[in-house]
């Protein structure tokens, strides 16, 4: 997901990496790449295959119809299963990244939050990890946590439902 090399050696400032993503994401930007004298940093969202030829993730006309195509033709399941969240009150947190879900910072550390687990906005979920970059998910509503929906390991994509909360 980042890309950065920092002349001076010192460690990313991890932070700032989180802050440009959430900008990314907030803007709907595939790309940011960012050069400030020696400092380099770039930042991609989406899939391996947008990424890998330079010239294409810049303009994306191409990326661009098969997401847009993929929920259409995915938009009965999404319905289906949105349809009794909302019947039931509840409310999706969904994955703001691609990658590998995670319950716990490490193997032999409990879960963040299991079911019945109050949350509020601010409260650590789950681990995103992409591209070995570890983004903690927070649940940005408060409530219980109704169900688990994906299994610690899982690949997750974006917009992927993966706690529902009862509000």
């Amino acid at each position: 997901m980042s890309e950065a090399s920092p002349a001076s050696g010192e460690p990313f400032d991890l932070q700032k990496l989180q802050q440009l993503f959430e900008l990314m994401e907030k803007h709907d930007l595939s790309e940011v790449n960012l050069k400030n004298g020696p400092e380099h940093i770039r930042l991609r969202r989406g899939s391996s295959t947008v990424t890998v030829a330079a010239p294409a993730p810049t303009y994306l006309p191409a990326p661009a119809a098969p997401v847009a195509s993929a929920p259409a033709a995915a938009a009965p399941a999404v319905a289906t299963s949105a349809a009794p969240a909302a019947e039931a009150g509840l409310i999706d947190i969904k994955s703001p990244t691609v990658g590998t879900f995670y319950t716990s910072p490490t193997p032999e550390d409990p879960a963040f939050v299991n079911v019945g687990s109050t949350v509020g906005p601010q409260t650590v979920v789950c681990i995103i990890e992409a591209m070995k970059v570890f983004n903690q998910i927070p649940a940005e509503v408060s409530g219980t946590i109704a169900a688990v929906l994906v299994k610690n390991g899982d690949p997750v994509e974006y917009g992927q439902p993966l706690f529902r909360v009862r509000p």
